[in-house]
C-alpha cells in the first residue's frame, strides 16, 4: 500500500471498531434465525421479531462495512481509467480529486435522500418489535455522511486514487 493510497490505516482502532461492530451484528443475527429456526421446526413455535431484528441488523451491518472500507480503499474503483496517467503525477492528482469531489457529492446526495428517510421514519414503529423506523435509514446516512466528508478531504488534500487494485482484474 503505498503512502497516499488511503486516507487512514487499514487497521487502526477505528477500523477494529467497525469490524467488531459488524462481527456483532453476524453474531446476533446469525443467532436469532438459528434460534428461531430451532424453536419453530423443533418445537412448533418461534420468536416474532427474529426475522425484523435481523433484517435491521443486515442493512446496519452493510453500512457499517461500507463506512470501513472507504478509508481502507476497499471500494470499487475504475483504475483502469486511471492508469494512463500514471506517468504525468500532476493529471493524476487532479483527475483524482475531480474523482474525490464527484464521490463527496454523490454519497453527499445519498445522505441527504437518507436524512429526509429519517425523518419521515421518526412516526413510525416497526410492525412487530416497535423499534422507530428511523433506524432503517439512518446507518445509510452515516455512512455516506462519513463517506462524503472523507472523500471532500481526500479532494482537499489531492490524494491520488489508489491504482494498486491492477492485480485483481481478471
Amino acid at each position: 500500500m503505498s503512502a497516499s493510497s488511503s486516507f487512514a490505516p487499514r487497521s487502526g482502532p477505528t477500523q477494529r471498531l467497525l469490524s467488531l461492530a459488524m462481527a456483532l451484528c453476524l453474531a446476533v443475527m446469525a443467532l436469532a434465525v438459528f434460534v428461531n429456526v430451532v424453536l419453530r421446526y423443533g418445537f412448533g413455535s418461534g420468536i416474532a421479531g427474529s426475522e425484523e431484528l435481523s433484517r435491521l441488523l443486515f442493512v446496519w451491518m452493510v453500512f457499517i462495512g461500507g463506512a470501513a472500507a472507504y478509508p481502507a480503499g476497499e471500494h470499487m474503483a475504475f483504475t483502469s481509467l486511471l492508469l494512463p496517467l500514471r506517468s504525468r503525477p500532476v493529471a493524476l492528482r487532479w483527475m483524482s480529486r475531480l474523482i474525490h469531489a464527484l464521490v463527496a457529492v454523490a454519497a453527499g446526495l445519498v445522505a441527504w435522500g437518507a436524512w429526509q428517510q429519517v425523518l419521515v421514519g421518526l412516526g413510525g414503529k416497526s410492525p412487530v418489535m416497535g423499534y422507530s423506523m428511523a433506524l432503517v435509514p439512518l446507518p445509510a446516512l452515516l455512512c455516506c455522511g462519513l463517506i462524503a466528508v472523507l472523500a471532500a478531504l481526500n479532494a482537499v488534500r489531492g490524494k491520488t486514487v489508489d491504482l494498486g487494485h491492477g492485480a485483481e482484474i481478471e
